[in-house]
């Protein structure tokens, strides 16, 4: 009988509830009688979202299906898929799928037909047959006369040493005439057999190479465990590298570097001296130095099955490509974003003209009522100055996109590094600073592009209603000197560090909050569209009133109206003479602007860093990148496949025609 431990033996908290859910939303594709249900590849494309299936077949993932499907009607409910991502978050989900999959009956134990049924169905005719009569097998199972079935614990067990058990059957296989050699095309044929799932292209491509290690044509049974150690202990071989290597300045180790550090780590001696040569041999084949770097290590692994840790020391020898590297990423970033920003303020820009125009109109004064309305002063400037005079000063509007976006994005991810603790975290307070710098910082840059910007706006009005002629930039920058560039500058500053303290937790909490951000979803284009826009929603409002008065300050003021010395004289001379909503002048243009500007400059980079990846998408530095442990679900599925690939790495590609339990637990 089944205990009491069961797939839902604990609960998923709530935040998980609600990720389940939408996951399960997002990929279901059946309904009946108005409930949704997940097929079979809606299942596979829930769990393995952005699989390439080069390694790991889909197929493979398509067994859990079998585990999932509780009820087995081929159809999973928003509570099957529930208790099935539930049981990925055990921490021995893989054992507990396993078990599933050979317990055919659903008793809570398995036997030895079973055990044989299931692994012979899975690894195929044209395998290395299996000796289900050797001693290793009886040990666990009895032999025929005395056989006994296995519990859940102790079908654990087996699995562990099945790997090991199949490596020495395959090994004698080769080793007909038992010499304790085999060839080195036998040695590739077994590691990829037992392990090719978890070795990258680099070391299977060079598998047979072990023979040269000890100037041989053959590899001897020893050479093939050593070689089977290591992969058994790669999480403590990578520990002790990275352990050596930050106690060396250069950034290398050396194999008696590795032995030492790995003496002093562990309580008992874990690596031979055979089995560090392996680790040498493999990690430096285009290395003959013998001095290896963290990323040499890195190449011994499928990427699938890293370790997601950051870098924790540069390699001496990589120092000058890794300083070009940042610099050709930051020129990336530096490009992409000035291309985004550009599409952003092309797209937005009439907006952000009408909005000049509707801030710098005096209503109080007699004569000066120029436009009735936003739309009244969109249609006049194209009627009075045509279509292009709704571009008027988009150039160096676009000049200062770039600087604009670079410092301040530069600046915000600075400031949230230096506010952010140990663990990642960071408070609302410190988001707020941190946003309010990055608003500061770029004000230095943008207040001369801005002021240019406005008078140019400006300009074509006069020059259709003075019939004076309409100033180009280069005489309104000599005109104003390096002086007058920063009139305004002040007001800028009062407009753009609040804007910048509101926009950028409101965005990273958009992405978090409302569309569950995280390594197992990636935003569409859509969610950074409206999360961009909507943060600069209350951003831009809020802020409309320093909008205005910065508007009145850099504007050069025509006969008969009022002129402003600083911020508190614009503040009370906008309020007598126009009434306190003329600090709200334009602010609906303003959001009209600013969110589509910000949706739409995020929704281009995303389009532009998928379209042009820096590096490749196969860049070394985003396989070491932390990852987060708030969703993990992809990374669940692909290790609870872990042990059914040591079982077999067919496992599942030809799938058993066996019934697969319902049982609720082992």
């Amino acid at each position: 009988m089944m205990t009491t431990e069961s797939l839902s033996a604990s609960n998923p908290d709530e935040a998980a509830v609600e990720r389940y859910k939408r996951i399960f939303n997002r990929f279901a594709s059946v309904e009946n009688n108005g409930e949704k249900f997940m097929a079979r590849d809606d299942f596979v494309n829930a769990i393995a979202p952005g699989e390439d299936y080069k390694r790991l077949q889909r197929s493979q993932y398509a067994v859990l299906f079998n585990v999932a499907d509780q009820s087995k009607q081929g159809l999973l409910s928003l509570s099957d898929f529930t208790v099935f991502e539930n049981l990925l978050s055990r921490p021995d989900a893989e054992y507990e799928i396993a078990f599933r999959l050979f317990d055919t009956e659903g008793t809570g134990k398995i036997t030895r037909d079973q055990f044989k049924q299931i692994l012979s169905a899975n690894i195929g005719k044209d395998a290395i047959p299996f000796e289900f009569e050797c001693e290793w097998l009886r040990l666990y199972t009895g032999g025929k006369d005395a056989t006994h079935e296995m519990s859940y614990k102790e079908f654990t067990q087996l699995l562990k040493g099945l790997q090991a058990e199949r490596l020495r059957q395959e090994f004698r296989y080769y080793d007909k005439d038992a010499t304790g050699y085999i060839t080195p095309v036998a040695f590739k044929k077994i590691i990829i057999d037992i392990a090719g799932h978890k070795l990258s292209e680099h070391v299977l491509d060079n598998l047979p190479t072990l023979c040269n290690l000890y100037a041989s044509n053959k590899i001897s049974f020893a050479n093939v465990m050593a070689f089977y150690n290591v992969i058994r202990d790669m999480d403590m071989v990578e520990r002790v590298v990275r352990k050596a290597v930050e106690k060396n300045k250069d950034g290398t180790i050396t194999r008696a570097d590795f032995l030492n550090t790995a003496a002093k780590e562990t309580r008992f001696s874990l690596f031979t001296p055979m089995e560090a040569d392996i680790i040498f041999h493999f990690a430096g084949l285009d290395n003959p130095s013998g001095k290896l770097t963290l990323k040499d290590f890195f190449r011994l692994l499928e990427s699938k099955w890293e370790h997601a840790l950051p870098v924790t020391h540069p390699a001496a020898p990589d120092i000058k490509q890794g300083a070009i590297h940042d610099i050709l990423r930051g020129s990336y970033g530096f490009l992409l974003g000035s291309i985004s920003g550009a599409v952003g303020a092309t797209v937005v820009y009439p907006v952000d003209l009408v909005k000049t125009r509707m801030q710098n109109q005096r209503s109080k004064v007699v004569g000066e009522l120029l436009y009735k309305n936003s739309i009244d002063c969109f249609k006049k400037v194209v009627r009075n100055e045509g279509v292009l005079g709704l571009y008027s000063g988009l150039g160096p509007q676009l000049v200062g996109v770039a600087p604009e976006k670079a410092i301040k994005l530069t600046m915000n991810d600075l400031a949230r590094g230096h506010l952010t603790d140990k663990n990642g975290n960071i408070s609302l307070a410190g988001e707020v600073i941190a946003g309010g710098i990055a608003g500061g910082s770029q004000v230095v840059f943008t207040n001369p592009l801005e002021i240019v910007k406005i008078r140019l706006q400006v300009a074509g009005e006069a020059a259709k209603t003075l019939e004076v002629p309409r100033p180009g930039a280069v005489a309104i920058v000599r005109t104003l000197g390096i002086i007058g560039l920063y009139k305004g500058a002040s007001a800028c500053l009062l407009r753009d560090i609040p804007f910048s303290s509101i926009y950028f937790p409101v965005y990273a909490h958009l992405k978090k909050d409302l569309f569950k951000e995280g390594p197992n979803h990636q935003l569409s284009i859509g969610e950074l569209l409206i999360a961009g826009a909507v943060a600069g929603m209350p951003a831009a409002y809020f802020t409309t009133p320093a909008d205005v008065i910065k508007t009145r300050l850099q504007v050069e003021a025509k006969k008969g109206q009022s002129t402003y010395s600083g911020i508190g004289d614009a503040a009370r001379k906008i309020y007598r003479e126009e009434g306190f909503q003329a600090f709200f002048k334009g602010g609906p243009a303003r959001v009209l602007r600013s969110s589509p500007q910000f949706g739409t400059t995020l929704m281009v980079y995303e389009i532009l860093q998928r379209a042009f990846p820096f590096g490749g998408s196969q860049e070394l530095a985003q396989q070491v990148t932390p990852t987060h442990s708030d969703d993990l679900s992809y990374l669940q599925s692909k290790n609870a496949l872990k042990i059914l690939l040591d079982v077999h790495y067919k496992f599942g590609i030809v799938p058993p025609n066996v019934k697969v339990s319902g049982a609720t637990g082992p």
